[in-house]
């Protein structure tokens, strides 16, 4: 899918058909077919690769240089389906001309650009564009790290009452989305810090004003305070998981040793039983009261057993 806007003189964004496009057009494409990216390479001489690059999941945050043209990789945090988190590539490619976005499916970031937040950014203005894009970017990963502190919060409690696999396997889940993360918001932060030195160049690919310096910088607070809260939030994870591993092994022993002294109790009436129902002479074989007298010799030492057990911890 493409769709192209452009910020015109009354700063609203407008839409355009590919026929339409101009200086300071952006080209926003969305899961783009290869007749779609073959028909915008030819539009802005652009090699393919530069586009299609973005569309691998497996992708790594980079930049890359070609002919003045400035392709910046990014990895941007989203939601999918079933309410988990990810990260996926996004595409930002600088032309002399135009600002061109390539990403494999729809996410919060490009959808936070429309025309209703039309008059936080400008089109015409590539590199405040870009820098915005990027710090939207470090915006979100700090809010869905919220998100999911909020949710460890609620599954820490729920551990706490009852140790169950559903529980568990959400940390897993979670610890699995820190990774993810961690690895994304380092790379991310090497890109940063790569668009920081090349605005800084004798002739630089980047031009930047002082406000967009500033914006910058931000972006690079952002990303890193995002940095600090994966590692302080894995951290955390993994001393409760172990935490929680302890006390699942605790209340298993716990369980077997109840289970042993329990067996054990009930095979003394088992054995005594056993003993006077052999066929020999044995005591009380005759006396009236014989069985009862059995019955409550079972008892007692059964009990007596029970407060030895207990004395000794084992209930």
């Amino acid at each position: 899918m493409i769709k192209i806007f452009r910020t015109n003189e009354n700063n609203k964004l407008v839409q355009l058909g590919i026929n339409e496009a101009v200086s300071g057009s952006w080209f926003n494409l969305i899961k783009p077919t290869d007749e779609e990216i073959n028909k915008v390479s030819l539009i802005l001489g652009l090699d393919e690769d530069f586009l299609r690059n973005s569309l691998d999941v497996d992708e790594r945050s980079r930049i890359e240089i070609d002919n003045g043209n400035v392709l910046v990789i990014t990895n941007v945090p989203i939601m999918t389906e079933d309410g988990n988190f990810d990260t996926l590539p996004l595409g930002i490619v600088l032309t002399p001309t135009c600002l061109i976005t390539v990403c494999s499916r729809e996410n919060n970031i490009i959808s936070s650009f429309n025309k209703e937040t039309a008059h936080f950014f400008n089109t015409n203005n590539k590199t405040g564009f870009m820098l915005k894009i990027l710090y939207r970017s470090a915006k979100f990963y700090l809010k869905y790290l919220g998100m999911i502190n909020r949710a460890t919060d609620v599954v820490e409690e729920e551990l706490k009452k009852t140790t169950n696999n559903k529980a568990l396997f959400q940390l897993i889940e979670v610890q699995r989305t820190l990774v993810y993360f961690s690895t994304a918001l380092k790379d991310n932060d090497l890109v940063l810090q790569k668009i920081l030195r090349m605005t800084k160049q004798s002739t630089p690919l980047i031009r930047t004003t002082e406000e967009e310096d500033d914006l910058l910088e931000d972006a690079i607070i952002e990303n890193k305070q995002a940095i600090e809260m994966v590692e302080m939030h894995r951290t955390i994870l993994e001393s409760m998981m172990d935490g929680f591993a302890s006390i699942i092994n605790n209340n298993l022993n716990l369980v077997i040793k109840f289970l042993t002294a329990t067996t054990i109790i009930l095979s003394i009436p088992t054995m005594i039983g056993g003993l006077w129902g052999m066929n020999v002479p044995v005591p009380f074989g005759h006396n009236p009261y014989g069985f009862l007298i059995i019955i409550m010799m079972s008892i007692l030492v059964a009990i007596l057993t029970v407060i030895f057990f207990r004395r000794k911890g084992m209930f």
